[in-house]
């Protein structure tokens, strides 16, 4: 127990505990903006405008060719501060740069598509803008976290979660879906402008650096596709049952039963949050990484034991808090829980080593295989379990990926460190 009560001692000295509040309002308010949403558009039309997000979301991580992604691993590196000042400048001109040249093609590529849906191509060109915000929002995270001011990177989560509800609410009354897509784009946009001057960049620094190379680029591109295609493993299972089925009320269930346990995975996001630099910056210390990782996997064994407990015993009071239909697909939900224990004990610290070490390409692999296991594992189950084949092949790949990725650190790590 000392080492859960040490550990998490460091956390909240990081300032922790504020990127842990922040991610659970900016999951609050997000909430709050689609219901508003939700109660102030029409649904058919507030469906195109979230189809054609739902495209744009898929691409954010690329945006930059994920050049924030090496900012903060490279960055983490460096030694002096004029050094990640001259990586700061690389990345903000270079990503804006891409960032252009990718809604260009979005833009371009969306007068040969033909929408099932009137008006997409018009939210589609509006809300791939959201592509350059986004970037600049998360190299400045990156500088907040690289300064190790993990208070202020919280703030920027609750004023961008803020600001998106504010203008949600107001744009949407009175400008409905067009409203909508654009309080999409306001909200990272101010919130990019308000905090630009916070991280003390000197903009006229031009000095050159050595890293800046073809492995600082290839990092950066298969750390971003990496979150494309764990993205897509999320949501391939609900895909599939629509397809599989032909069943849309058992997407629903499989949607609002798969609910919980998916929201909990924000829980090793916010440790590796507050902690992916201080560990990266260590990296080359043995001692520390090893009592890290030991630290680290100790207290997401006792709150997976803790979960694990709580949905066998709790888990038809739990869906009946959803809906009372639900408690026929405890057992899936049980399931599905044990599954997301793989990602809290396993994969979310190991996926970051691996990055921290800078093989974010072998995260890409691993979640690349996962995917094409999925499809071949739920054409299989799917039809034969209904949902809770869905829920078995989700469970096994979170713990598959998990251990792939336990693995391969401990053999890369031990290879090159």
């Amino acid at each position: 127990m000392t080492l859960i009560k040490n550990y998490l001692l460091n956390f909240l000295n990081r300032s922790g505990g504020h990127v842990f509040l922040a991610t659970f309002i900016s999951r609050l308010f997000s909430f709050l903006a689609a219901w508003f949403a939700l109660k102030l558009i029409p649904n058919k039309e507030l469906g195109v405008v979230l189809f054609a997000y739902n495209i744009i979301v898929f691409i954010i991580p690329i945006s930059g060719l994920g050049l924030h992604q090496s900012f903060i691993r490279y960055g983490a590196l460096l030694k002096t501060k004029t050094e990640q000042n001259s990586l700061f400048l690389y990345v903000f001109k270079k990503g804006v740069w891409v960032s252009l040249l990718l809604i260009a093609c979005i833009s371009i590529l969306s007068f040969f598509i033909n929408f099932k849906f009137e008006k997409t191509q018009t939210y589609l060109i509006i809300l791939s803008f959201i592509i350059i915000p986004s970037f600049l929002l998360e190299i400045i995270k990156a500088q907040l976290r690289l300064n190790h001011n993990n208070k202020r990177f919280a703030f920027t989560e609750i004023v961008q979660s803020v600001l998106l509800l504010v203008s949600v609410l107001l744009l949407s009354y009175f400008f409905k879906e067009l409203g909508y897509a654009i309080a999409m784009l306001v909200a990272p946009t101010l919130t990019a402008i308000l905090f630009i001057k916070k991280i003390e960049i000197n903009f006229t620094l031009k000095n050159k650096l050595t890293i800046t190379n073809t492995s600082f680029w290839k990092y950066g591109f298969f750390a971003s596709l990496s979150n494309v295609v764990t993205q897509l493993l999320f949501v391939i299972d609900i895909l599939l049952i629509g397809y599989l089925l032909a069943n849309t009320e058992m997407v629903t269930n499989y949607r609002y039963i798969s609910l919980i346990p998916f929201s909990l995975l924000f829980l090793p996001r916010v440790f590796m949050a507050a902690d992916f630099v201080a560990f990266t910056e260590k990296i080359y210390d043995k001692t520390y990484i090893k009592n890290y990782i030991k630290s680290y996997m100790l207290l997401f064994l006792v709150i997976s034991i803790v979960l694990v407990i709580t949905s066998y015993f709790f888990g038809d009071f739990i869906l009946t808090l959803l809906d009372q239909n639900f408690t026929k697909y405890t057992q899936t939900f049980f399931i599905l829980m044990l599954g997301v224990c793989g990602i809290f004990i396993f994969r979310g610290l190991f996926g970051n080593l691996l990055s921290s070490i800078g093989n974010a390409r072998i995260n890409y692999y691993i979640a690349s295989i996962a995917l094409i296991l999925n499809i071949i594992s739920n054409y299989y189950l799917i039809p034969k379990y209904g949902i809770q084949g869905a829920a078995i092949t989700s469970a096994v790949l979170m713990w598959f990926t998990g251990i792939v990725s336990a693995i391969a650190f401990k053999m890369l790590y031990k290879k090159f460190y």
